[in-house]
């Protein structure tokens, strides 16, 4: 079968950036719909036409994919709102961060504690991709007819490269869920 829109992809892949170095190996295929909300549009242009078997090679400019940084989503914020077993590399969504933090944090986004003070935290609001050009190799390991259920709701039930636009960006700034 050929991949057209309303059909859903297995894909794995191998994600690099612009110097080679690997972000991310996907061995196991995980199902994604095509013409839905699961896959950035470039990605879903690359593969139509194609079918099993298929390997396919893309490179994802920043606007393409997770957007570009943004350094509006940057926040310092007292530690003393945060629990003491606060780490480095935790997340908080914009909607589930303590009271006392400012009022002006987007609460569409994900929230990543990149530092960690005494008596401040950092979080940062940008998708970790976000500004980083990406090499991306694909393999189709299965095609199939989406099912009604899987049109309607406009996922295969994943969505690795597609997500919920974050407030106040420019198109192409999606958070990665």
């Amino acid at each position: 079968m050929e991949i057209t829109q309303q059909c859903v992809v297995a894909l794995t892949w191998t994600l690099k950036d612009t110097l080679g170095e690997t972000l991310d190996v996907l061995d196991e295929p995980v199902e994604f719909l095509v013409g839905g909300d699961d896959l950035f549009d470039v990605i879903e242009a690359a593969l139509q036409g194609h079918s099993v078997g298929a390997t396919i090679n893309l490179h994802i400019e920043p606007e393409q994919g997770f957007g570009d940084f943004n350094d509006q989503l940057i926040f310092l914020e007292p530690r003393e709102l945060f629990p003491p077993e606060l780490e480095e590399g935790m997340t908080f969504e914009g909607t589930a961060l303590p009271a006392g933090c400012n009022a002006d944090m987007p609460q569409d986004a994900l929230y990543t504690v990149t530092d960690l003070y005494p008596e401040h935290v950092v979080l940062d609001g940008n998708h970790p991709l976000a500004g980083i050009a990406l090499n991306l190799t694909l393999q189709v390991r299965a095609v199939r007819e989406a099912t009604e259920e899987e049109i309607g709701c406009g996922s295969a039930g994943t969505g690795f490269f597609k997500v919920t636009p974050m407030h106040n960006m420019a198109p192409g700034n999606d958070l990665l869920q």
